[in-house]
């Protein structure tokens, strides 16, 4: 798929901005005693991902993630995480098939929720100081993966439907 740059860079923003509020606002539900919340901003990672090359998805997911981090109240101290995190996630998914869809991103789902999960636990572990409060958020980070594979999903099919992707070669 070939967009110019100036494409590229406009839909990352878009990504960006659709990922903030989707993660800070949009299903923002407060989880664990160390600050983290449930959201379903990683399906919009994904879509970004699925769509855009790897740099601008990787930028997208880093910023909208990380802002939603920042502006949220106690939420900071998980910036540095989400920043690798994120990316990483980004990383998982590739834009180099016609659809959305296709067995790559289906294993990129799976990879993403354990990037998710050790990536979280480990930085629980850096928080707390201790193992048992890196565990607390393993089933945050297992629901938050499963409810956004779901809205991937979803939102994929809907997009491959009306052939998103060949619309935004130029």
């Amino acid at each position: 798929m070939y967009l110019n740059k100036t494409k590229k860079l406009c839909l990352a923003g878009l990504f960006a901005a659709i990922i903030y509020l989707t993660t800070a606002y949009f299903f923002h539900i407060p989880a664990g005693p160390n600050g983290g919340y449930l959201h379903f901003g990683d399906a919009f990672i994904y879509l970004a991902g699925s769509m855009l090359p790897a740099p601008y998805a990787v930028a997208a997911g880093a910023i909208g993630a990380g802002l939603s981090d920042v502006l949220t109240p106690g939420a900071i101290v998980w910036l540095p995480a989400t920043l690798i995190i994120k990316s990483l996630v980004a990383l998982s998914f590739t834009s180099r098939r016609k659809t959305i869809l296709c067995t790559r991103n289906s294993i990129a789902l799976v990879l993403s929720c354990v990037i998710t999960v050790v990536g979280y636990y480990i930085a629980g572990v850096l928080l707390t100081g201790d193992a048992a409060g890196g565990l607390v958020q393993i089933p945050v980070s297992l629901l938050q993966s499963a409810g956004s594979s779901l809205c991937y999903v979803l939102c994929g099919y809907l997009l491959d439907r009306v052939k998103i992707k060949s619309k935004l070669i130029i």
